[in-house]
């Protein structure tokens, strides 16, 4: 009987902390954003925010590599609402990729996608996104402004950066996959909703995006 009390304790304890687990990676995208941003000199351009379609954030990106590398990791994604005045509500998003080559190591990293086009943002909204196979993907130029951006970040349908033991730069991201994740969306929002109908049909963001929305628009809008 104590044997069967104590799993079925440790068994809510499982599911409670898998409950929360959306939840609290939205503080985790909110202080990645938050601690880039706070840094302009070696952050993301502001004026390549201002015009981004939608934004990706996935913290604490895992790649690991012995001979066969992958990579693995869960965030969000927010896109611009149709007034063009904010942000969408957040829907979670899944990323997985692999390469073969000779290579061995591990690394824990901070990823942030800005999508630049329409076409880009409509891309990104399906079940399954291929980056560069579907969409042309550069890493990001950084600094204050996008003025030392390169021929291929201008044309680049998503620009992409990352941050790993505290050094922040642009990151060419390929071959990598972006799903959308429907149990963290379940989670978050009480139903198993597609990213397409949280981004564009208006849905109200859950309480613990409110500061991660509020830093969205603290940077994307000079006037704020």
């Amino acid at each position: 009987m104590k044997l069967a009390i104590v799993a079925g304790l440790a068994l809510t304890t499982s599911l409670m902390a898998i409950d929360k687990a959306p939840a609290n990676r939205l503080a985790e995208s909110a202080a990645v954003f938050s601690e880039i941003m706070a840094t302009p000199d070696k952050g993301i351009p502001q004026d390549l925010l201002e015009k981004a379609h939608c934004i990706v954030i996935v913290p604490s990106l895992k790649t690991g590599a012995f001979i066969v590398g992958g990579k693995y990791g869960k965030g969000y994604l927010s896109c611009r609402t149709k007034s063009g005045s904010g942000w969408s509500a957040p829907a979670t998003v899944r990323i997985e990729g692999g390469s073969v080559g000779f290579q061995i190591g591990g690394s824990t990293t901070d990823l942030i996608m800005l999508v630049m086009s329409a076409r880009g943002a409509e891309k990104l909204l399906q079940s399954k996104f291929t980056l560069g196979a579907e969409g042309s993907v550069a890493a990001g130029p950084v600094g204050r402004t996008a003025t030392a951006q390169t021929d291929a970040q201008m044309h680049a349908e998503i620009l992409s950066w990352s941050r790993s033991q505290g050094l922040f730069a642009g990151l060419a991201l390929e071959g990598a996959t972006l799903r959308q994740d429907l149990d963290d969306n379940n989670t978050l929002y009480g139903k198993k909703l597609e990213n397409r109908d949280i981004v564009t049909n208006g849905r109200s963001a859950p309480k613990s995006a409110a500061p991660l929305m509020a830093l969205l628009n603290k940077y994307s809008f000079r006037e704020q």
